[in-house]
């Protein structure tokens, strides 16, 4: 049974009306860069809990997750009132298997994001441990507007950071914004233009794929690099081309 903890919110930024991320201070279990953690709230006599992956690095103790508040929902219409100070439970073990030890070793490491999902890429970014076995990787975080991409400047802080080594690509699907490519992931890719875009080819003999977010995306991106590139899912007891994680 996992073990709950009280924590305190250190800060909380508005990106837009619906996108923020909390920032919390609490006595949690280390935990590896791509995982997630439950965060609860007593509400009506009830404990209710979603998952959430850290963003934060692992060796930093301020603890940051990246939300939206969906209106109808239970819990982020909650936590999306919060302010410094008020208190909140966080489960003190992580959890999830998004990790780059489930990934292989491959020529160029694509990590493809959508929306709040962009959080544990981030995390192992910034931690940087264990890429040296990466030639090349790729960050992609598309959402619906630019006004969205709101980590934006941290994507290109670690851009700089990894001098050559890290290419970001944002993608915008409901407006068209200059430096972003426009569209859908998984028909980007298709069409060539995701490749074209950051110089790399997404190959089953150089690539392996990290697929985080809309489910859907997900779904649809798996089939096509299935059907168009013969790329496999990757499990432990038979290796493949891609990791996923569904993020609701």
């Amino acid at each position: 049974m996992a073990e709950w903890v009280k924590g305190k919110v250190t800060q909380v930024q508005h990106w837009t009306d619906a996108l923020f991320s909390l920032t919390i201070e609490a006595p949690v279990a280390p935990f590896t860069a791509g995982q997630f953690a439950k965060l609860g709230l007593e509400i009506d006599g009830e404990r209710v809990q979603r998952a959430y992956s850290y963003v934060n690095a692992p060796d930093n103790p301020a603890l940051e997750f990246y939300l939206v508040n969906v209106p109808e929902g239970k819990l982020s219409p909650h936590l999306h009132v919060m302010k410094p100070g008020d208190e909140i439970n966080i489960v003190s073990e992580a959890a999830g298997f998004f990790v780059l030890e489930e990934v292989p070793d491959c020529d160029t490491l694509w990590m493809l994001a959508t929306g709040t999902a962009i959080g544990p890429y981030l995390s192992i970014l910034q931690y940087g441990q264990d890429l040296e076995r990466f030639n090349n990787i790729v960050l992609v975080h598309a959402a619906r507007y630019a006004a969205d991409l709101s980590y934006l400047p941290l994507m290109q802080a670690l851009e700089q950071r990894y001098e050559g080594k890290l290419r970001i690509q944002t993608v915008v699907s409901r407006e068209t914004v200059p430096g972003s490519l426009t569209g859908r992931v998984p028909a980007l890719i298709d069409n060539g233009e995701l490749e074209s875009a950051v110089g790399l080819t997404m190959q089953p003999d150089n690539s392996h794929v990290m697929l985080c977010g809309n489910p859907q995306m997900v779904r649809d991106t798996q089939q096509l690099l299935k059907e168009t590139r013969q790329m496999t899912k990757h499990l432990r007891r038979r290796p493949g081309h891609m990791t996923a994680e569904h993020y609701w």
